[in-house]
């Protein structure tokens, strides 16, 4: 692996975020004066009606979750909403179908501790119209992160004094889910749905993504070049993904600060692209079966991207190794205890797997395609040959970047001027 540490760092384009927070900001004042119509909303959808009590509310990155409580002995029950402005408001009732579908699918073929789902609707059925909704057990517990994060550090970092007999214990949990998780297969890549007459479990969607998302909420994506079906072959999602990197090259405005950043990113992309309860479902979809056999890129917390940002890559590394040693060991007992239930393909071990995933480097190859705001970094850490740059394009690609550039650096300037014009009157507050 290239021992270098990543000069790129994508960000968000400013405008597209802030409209975002604004649409978010006034629907989240909508959806907090509707509590007690949402109160008896949730009641009429739950089993065993009653009078629902407002006890809280769950921010997450992308939704909100209202928790009422009944007093009968039942659970409690949460109502989630996907927030505009943060999920992409075109997608909030595809990613909810999509979720629910999930959910049913992983509560019938494996035993991951799923909440049970009450009931679920779209925009057109709810409240207000606040949003397509699903309503659910509240499950109580301390979420993983917060019992195994280091708490003096800001973001997520795990606590190197973490006790080796606590993280067993989680990595052991995880990767009995993983295993079961890499026993599911489908005859495609995309969102699942259950037929009906048959109950039979199929890829009737296009994989809608947590990077396709992101890119039309804070990057100004042209939502109508995702595509719009299933994929029959891994290869031709990889393909539309390589496709996705690159419309977003050529159409995030603020992707590059000067010419010299923009020839970086421009050689980057072509290349790179050859325990109670389990939560959060959305943007999950059946895809190509090589992504299962990647150690998980959650060991240290936050992504790699992060710690490439603040750390070369052997620091990374040295970091990294002993977790997942760590983490394969513990999938490699519960391979020893499923060993009558478990079948790879070709006979090879889900441990054995990962190990040759992070050996040679397809581990970093699969990340960054999913990451369309870190291939950047990852590619110049992790994938680049040393040493090598404008030389690595072909005659054609050498002719495509210098007008390229001057595209680039167009989009900056009439990117700078609309956001010295919308935010000189200092007058935009945070989220």
């Amino acid at each position: 692996m290239a021992q270098k540490t990543s000069p790129l760092k994508t960000l968000f384009d400013e405008l597209e975020e802030t409209n975002g927070d604004d649409e978010c900001k006034a629907w989240l004042n909508r959806a907090f004066d509707s509590k007690a119509e949402l109160a008896v909303f949730v009641a009429g959808r739950r089993e065993g009606g009653g009078t629902g009590k407002y006890v809280g509310f769950f921010k997450g990155s992308f939704n909100i979750s209202f928790r009422f409580s009944f007093g009968d002995g039942r659970p409690d029950v949460i109502i989630r909403f996907p927030k505009p402005g943060h999920t992409a408001t075109a997608y909030r009732d595809e990613k909810t179908v999509n979720e629910v579908q999930v959910m049913e699918y992983l509560r019938q073929n494996t035993d991951i501790p799923i909440p049970r789902v009450h009931s679920w609707g779209l925009l057109a059925e709810s409240p207000q119209h606040l949003g397509p909704f699903i309503i659910m057990d509240y499950v109580n517990g301390t979420l993983l992160s917060t019992i195994l994060k280091q708490p003096d550090q800001d973001g997520m970092v795990l606590s190197p004094n973490i006790d080796d007999t606590t993280l067993d214990k989680i990595y052991y949990q995880v990767a009995y889910y993983i295993v079961q998780l890499s026993q599911l297969s489908f005859a495609s890549i995309g969102a699942i749905s259950k037929d009906d007459a048959s109950s039979a479990w199929h890829v009737t969607g296009r994989p809608l993504t947590y990077n396709m998302n992101e890119l039309v909420t804070v990057a100004g994506y042209p939502d109508d070049q995702f595509p719009t079906a299933p994929f029959d072959r891994a290869s031709d999602y990889l393909r539309s993904v390589a496709n996705e990197h690159l419309i977003h090259l050529w159409t995030q405005r603020n992707l590059a600060d000067d010419a010299e950043i923009a020839q970086e990113r421009f050689i980057a992309h072509p290349e790179t692209l050859q325990i109670t309860a389990v939560l959060d479902f959305e943007f999950t979809n059946a895809m190509p079966a090589e992504f299962t056999y990647d150690p998980p890129w959650w060991l240290l917390l936050s992504g790699p991207e992060v710690w490439l940002e603040r750390c070369a890559m052997d620091e990374f590394v040295t970091l990294y190794e002993p977790r997942m040693e760590q983490f394969l060991r513990a999938l490699e007992r519960v391979e020893t205890e499923m060993a009558l239930e478990v079948k790879q393909p070709g006979g090879r071990s889900l441990s054995t797997r990962m190990r040759d995933s992070w050996t040679t480097g397809r581990f970093w190859f699969d990340y960054a395609a999913r990451k369309s705001f870190d291939v950047d970094t990852i590619y110049w850490a992790a994938l680049h040959k040393d040493g090598a740059g404008i030389e690595l394009l072909d005659d054609k690609a050498r002719a495509e970047m210098e007008p390229f550039t001057q595209i680039k650096m167009e989009q900056l300037k009439a990117y700078e001027e609309e956001c010295t014009a919308r935010f000189s009157s200092g007058d935009v507050e945070d989220m």
